[in-house]
C-alpha cells in the first residue's frame, strides 16, 4: 500500500514556518530560564535583602521565594542567626569567612604592639559579632567586615597603649577585654554598620622572643612577691583577729570582775550601815546576835570540838570520848 505524503509547501511559506517555530522555541526557553532563575532559597539562619534595580525593596525571611529575573531583582543573603568571629595575630584554618583571618605576614604585623611604657608585646585576640541590621549591613559600607577589622585593630592598639607591660601580661587582661568591647561597640553603633559586637577575647599575650626569658624571670619574681604577700596576709589574718579577740575577752573579764567587786563592796557597805543602824538602836542585842551568827559560821568548820560548862573543874575526864570502840573477839564455831 502506498504511504501518504503531505502536499509540499512553497519555499517561502516553509521558511516563514520554520522561523516562527524557532522564535517560539527560543522565547519559551527564555521564559523557562527566567522563571527558574527567579526562584531562590533563603537558609534558616539567614534573611535576604531584596533589591529592585539596586534599590532596597524588602527583607525576605527564610524559605523558598521568587524574584523578578534578568537582573531586575537581586537577593543578597545575610546570616543573622550565626555568631561569627575575626581573628587577629592567629588563624583557624578552614574558615568559610574570607575576613576571619589574614595572611601569615599580616598576622605578625597585627600582633606586634607597643605598651604605654614603651615595651614591645605580642598580643593575639579575637572579636565575636553577629549581624543585627541586615539592611544597614548591606548598604552602609562596601566592605563592612574589612572596616570592622580595621576598627578592632585600632581599638586594641589603643587599649594596649594605655597600659604598662606588666598590666598587659598579668592583671589587666579582663579590664582590657571590657574596655576594648565598650570602645568597639561605641564606634560600630556610631557608624551604623548593622553589626553587634558580642565579645572581645584575648588569646596569647607574650613578650618578643628575644626578651621572653627576661620577662619570665620578672613574672616569676612578681608571682613570688604576690605569694609572700598573700602568705603574710594570711598569717596576719590568723594572728591579729585572735589577739584582738583575746584582748576583748580579757577586757570584758576585767570589767566584769570590777563590776562584781564594786557590787560586793556596795553590798557589804549597805549591810554594815544596816547593822550600824540596828546597833545604835540596841547595842547589846545586836552585839549578841552578831556573836551568835559568827560562831554559827565558825564552829561547824572546827573538827573534834568539845564544849564545856564554865563550872567544870577539869576537862581531862572527857578526853577519852573520841577513843575508838574496842574490837569484838570472834567466838569460835561449835564443833
Amino acid at each position: 500500500m502506498a504511504s501518504f505524503r503531505p502536499p509540499a509547501l512553497p519555499d517561502g511559506v516553509q521558511f516563514k514556518l520554520n522561523s516562527r517555530l524557532i522564535l517560539f522555541g527560543v522565547g519559551a526557553l527564555f521564559v523557562v530560564i527566567g522563571l527558574f532563575s527567579g526562584i531562590y532559597q533563603v537558609p534558616a539562619n539567614s534573611v535576604a535583602v531584596l533589591q529592585r534595580f539596586g534599590g532596597y525593596l524588602k527583607t525576605v525571611p527564610p524559605g523558598l521565594h521568587f524574584k523578578l529575573p534578568w537582573g531586575i531583582d537581586t537577593a543578597t543573603l545575610v546570616e543573622v542567626q550565626r555568631q561569627q568571629k575575626l581573628e587577629f595575630g592567629t588563624a583557624t584554618q578552614g574558615a568559610t569567612n574570607f575576613y576571619q583571618y589574614t595572611e601569615f605576614e599580616e598576622q605578625q604585623q597585627e600582633k606586634n604592639m607597643v605598651t604605654g611604657d614603651l615595651n614591645a608585646i605580642l598580643v593575639e585576640w579575637e572579636v565575636q559579632y553577629h549581624v543585627e541590621d541586615p539592611v544597614a549591613y548591606t548598604f552602609h559600607f562596601r566592605e563592612p567586615l574589612a572596616t570592622l577589622r580595621d576598627l578592632a585593630e585600632a581599638v586594641m592598639r589603643e587599649v594596649v597603649g594605655d597600659r604598662t607591660v606588666d598590666e598587659v601580661l598579668t592583671i589587666g587582661r579582663q579590664e582590657m577585654e571590657q574596655k576594648g568591647l565598650e570602645r568597639l561597640r561605641t564606634l560600630v553603633d556610631g557608624l551604623n554598620m548593622g553589626l553587634r559586637i558580642d565579645l572581645i577575647q584575648l588569646g596569647n599575650v607574650n613578650p618578643p622572643a628575644m626578651v621572653k626569658a627576661s620577662f619570665n624571670e620578672v613574672n616569676s619574681a612578681q608571682q613570688e612577691k604576690e605569694s609572700a604577700i598573700n602568705q603574710a596576709s594570711g598569717e596576719y589574718n590568723r594572728v591579729v583577729p585572735k589577739a584582738r579577740g583575746e584582748a576583748v575577752q580579757k577586757v570584758s573579764a576585767a570589767e566584769g570582775y570590777a563590776t562584781k567587786r564594786i557590787n560586793e563592796a556596795e553590798g557589804d557597805a549597805s549591810r554594815f550601815n544596816a547593822l550600824l543602824a540596828e546597833y545604835k538602836k540596841a547595842p547589846e542585842v545586836t552585839k549578841k546576835r552578831m556573836y551568835l551568827e559568827t560562831m554559827s559560821e565558825i564552829l561547824p568548820t572546827v573538827p573534834g570540838k568539845i564544849i564545856l560548862d564554865e563550872n567544870a573543874s577539869s576537862f581531862l575526864p572527857l578526853m577519852n570520848l573520841r577513843q575508838p570502840a574496842p574490837q569484838e573477839t570472834p567466838v569460835p564455831a561449835a564443833r
